[in-house]
């Protein structure tokens, strides 16, 4: 008997597999699970995959499919490829259907609902307006329209789900109006339609076919070890699908499932607390961060990248971001002079879903600040954007709270190196006025402290540590001298402050290139904490060539220039 051959993509798969990388923890963690009982207390039924973008989600998320596959599972994954609730039964049951598990009768609904839903969409009968006026050309009306368009311009029915992808229209409709259009539109269906079932196919879809998916959802998995629903780029699906998900899986709306449904989420995002409420501690939550060096180390020995001199200058500029390393990896630098810096791709891909110029400005602007508060946000946007702050905060690699929020380190970084690079200028002007804002902000605070301790006032501290931080980052040869003459007044108020002082310079000079004022960070972040190694540091600055000749003069004569209020300004202002 002639043995059965392997296909092309059994093939693909299998090397995928082969070439995951890393994330020994979060495999376990699933493969664990698959290896439990379903009605055993600890199966978890429902996992949430979160990260930023490159970090690997989708990645993991096909390794997890493979290993619930390899289990016996029956498996379906969607994506953004689909726009409402309806469209991502339907991709499921597709995918049911090629592994021995067809949902027929929800097949055969679902394509009456789409054959009952293009009769009317092609239809060029007239359909009343929310005044009651027909949209036939007669008497005070409009010309004749098609559903789409009446439905879409006049009452929403987007919002229920009928026309998929545009779930936030109806949001935006004033509720009276939506309501009685939507009277009045049924009023005139019901003469179309045969049957009360095929009127509320047509109105409520969702509500009328996930029923139907569920029971044979329920029927495929009665015959399945398991059945595995993995839905991916949940922070593009999440309007449209979050909260039927929540209600099939935590529910009993529109019926129930068997203890054997998993469902993965993946996106971005957290979960939105209005939509889960209470029952968040049902889901596992599975953050993804950046490789450990040891994970990116193996992803790019999987490359054949192995130089150590490469493998450090890939570390630094990835940030670790898988996608990232796997990206310069795969491109076999054969020296450190030949790795490409993947800013401008990585910025892309954070930003790829706001196609509004100006907001991507002011994104790429607000990852200037080492954190970020409203008043800075309103400096950096433009005067139409002066109001969204509460967008910005909400994009996905933006986190905080008590006001104040921050990026993502590894988004940050990327961002920074590409405004670098197209726009040394703009860079330098922007810098600046963020320097000038904060000496702004601690001269403010400076008459109701007292100058000798200034450094040991929180707010003052970090408003002078952040005047520093962005006084480099403009002009960082001319601003070194007032940042080293800050590092002193620093030290003054002994070694932690110094180091917080010195972990400012070591940024400034990463995030601007600038070896020198790098170099000067690390020497000073080098200082043990006790009094004879802050003495020394001390000492050995106020000898430093970098110093300005003012300040030198100053120290040998023994005035003590710095201590005041009035002084450490930077040459940024």
């Amino acid at each position: 008997m002639a043995q059965h051959r392997r296909s092309r993509q059994d093939l693909v798969q299998q090397r995928l597999r082969d070439g995951f990388v890393g994330r020994a923890g979060e495999v376990a963690v699933f493969r664990d699970n698959l290896a439990r009982d379903p009605e055993d207390p600890d199966f978890q039924f429902l996992f949430h995959v979160h990260g930023l973008g490159g970090v690997g989600k989708t990645t993991l998320l096909r390794y997890w499919e493979h290993l619930a596959r390899d289990s016996g599972a029956v498996t379906a994954r969607v994506g953004d490829e689909v726009h409402s609730a309806v469209e991502a039964m339907e991709a499921v049951a597709g995918q049911l259907e090629k592994q021995g598990r067809p949902l027929k009768k929800f097949t055969k609904q679902a394509g009456a609902y789409r054959r009952r839903r293009h009769e009317l969409e092609t239809s060029q009968d007239g359909f009343p307006s929310p005044s009651g006026q027909r949209e036939d050309g007669g008497p005070g009306g409009s010309p004749a329209a098609s559903l789409s368009s009446a439905v879409v311009t006049q009452i929403g029915l987007a919002g229920l789900g009928l026309i998929p992808g545009v779930g936030g229209v109806a949001n935006a409709l004033d509720p009276q109006q939506a309501a009685l259009g939507t009277e009045k539109l049924r009023s005139a269906l019901a003469g179309r339609f045969r049957s009360h079932e095929d009127l509320r196919l047509v109105l409520t879809p969702v509500d009328v076919l996930t029923p139907v998916f569920l029971a044979e959802l329920s029927e495929a998995a009665e015959r399945s070890s398991r059945v595995v629903l993995f839905f991916d780029t949940f922070e593009r699906t999440a309007p449209l699908l979050e909260r039927w998900l929540r209600d099939i899986t935590l529910d009993s709306r529109h019926g129930t499932l068997p203890v054997n449904v998993q469902t993965v989420l993946c996106g971005q995002g957290r979960l939105d607390r209005d939509c889960w409420g209470g029952v968040l501690d049902l889901v596992q939550q599975v953050p993804l961060e950046v490789f450990t060096e040891d994970e990116a180390r193996q992803l790019l020995a999987a490359h054949d990248v192995t130089d150590q001199q490469v493998v450090d200058v890939i570390l630094d500029l990835s940030g670790r971001l898988p996608a990232w390393v796997a990206a310069l990896g795969q491109a076999r630098p054969l020296g450190p002079g030949a790795v490409g810096d993947p800013a401008d791709s990585a910025v892309e891909r954070f930003l790829k879903w706001e196609t509004d110029s100006d907001r991507r400005r002011t994104a790429l602007a607000c990852a200037l600040p080492r954190q970020l508060n409203e008043d800075l946000y309103r400096l950096l946007a433009p005067e139409s954007l002066a109001g969204e702050y509460a967008w910005m905060r909400g994009l996905t690699f933006v986190s905080g709270d008590n006001g104040h929020c921050r990026y993502h380190d590894v988004v940050r970084t990327a961002m920074l190196r590409l405004q670098r690079a197209q726009s040394p200028m703009r860079w330098e002007a922007q810098h600046t006025l963020l320097a000038r804002a904060h000496r702004e902000k601690r001269r403010a605070l400076e008459p109701a402290l007292e100058a000798a301790g200034l450094w040991k006032d929180p707010a003052w501290r970090q408003a002078r540590l952040e005047e520093i931080y962005h006084g480099l980052c403009a002009d960082p040869a001319g601003a070194l001298p007032y940042a080293l003459e800050a590092a002193i007044q620093a030290g003054t108020a002994g070694s932690v402050v110094l180091h917080r002082c010195a972990r400012t310079i070591a940024q400034a000079g990463h995030d601007t290139g600038d070896e020198g004022v790098a170099a000067w960070g690390r020497r000073l972040s080098a200082t043990e904490d006790d009094a004879v190694a802050l003495a020394r540091i001390l000492t050995a600055l106020t000898t430093a060539s970098e110093l300005s000749d003012e300040y030198r003069a100053l120290t040998r004569s023994g005035t003590g220039a710095g201590t005041g209020p009035g002084r450490a300004g930077t040459s940024a202002g």
